[in-house]
């Protein structure tokens, strides 16, 4: 499937966008809607292996992923790398982009693809309709993340592992 693509402008300076979204524990604030299950795969959820597993809640039937930071380019550019579905066996990939718009404006692109080898798991993509049902919800974690970012301050509580030292975090 893909590459399902979706952009918006945010009013919010492209370092501060950036940021927001490589902090892995910050994704459930904007994705929600459409990510279940979400949790870290290590205590840092920021920087080049920083990874997450979660649960696309995606019609007919929900899809397991991991996703691995694997390029991070302040303030431009964030690759993740992952595989998901039945087995891990289709591998898939996120691209964020942070452009400098008009203005004072940032552009924020995600483009999202998988590439099943399985004949099963390719036939399941076409018929069930995936890439409308991601293209639409792309579109409103965007909007979303738009709305956390112009808010001024994000209320988003970053997701923390457990285990982890919570004193050093920060998190309650």
């Amino acid at each position: 499937m893909g590459p399902v693509s979706a952009q918006i402008e945010v009013d919010a300076s492209r370092e501060r966008g950036f940021d927001f979204v490589a902090d892995l524990g910050n994704r459930p604030a904007f994705m929600d809607h459409f990510v279940d299950g979400f949790h870290l795969l290590r205590i840092d959820p920021v920087g080049v292996g920083a990874g997450a597993r979660f649960r696309f809640c995606v019609a007919p039937q929900a899809a397991w992923v991991e996703t691995t930071l694997e390029a991070v380019s302040r303030p431009h550019r964030i690759s993740e790398r992952g595989r998901g579905g039945r087995a891990n066996r289709i591998p898939g990939a996120i691209e964020w982009e942070f452009l400098e718009g008009p203005g004072a404006l940032t552009t924020v692109r995600v483009a999202h693809w998988t590439s099943p080898t399985h004949p099963l798991d390719r036939a399941k993509e076409v018929l069930g309709g995936a890439s409308v049902w991601y293209q639409r919800n792309w579109r409103t974690a965007l909007r979303r993340l738009r709305d956390l970012l112009e808010s001024g301050q994000p209320t988003a509580t970053p997701l923390a592992v457990g285990g982890g030292n919570r004193y050093a975090t920060g998190v309650p």
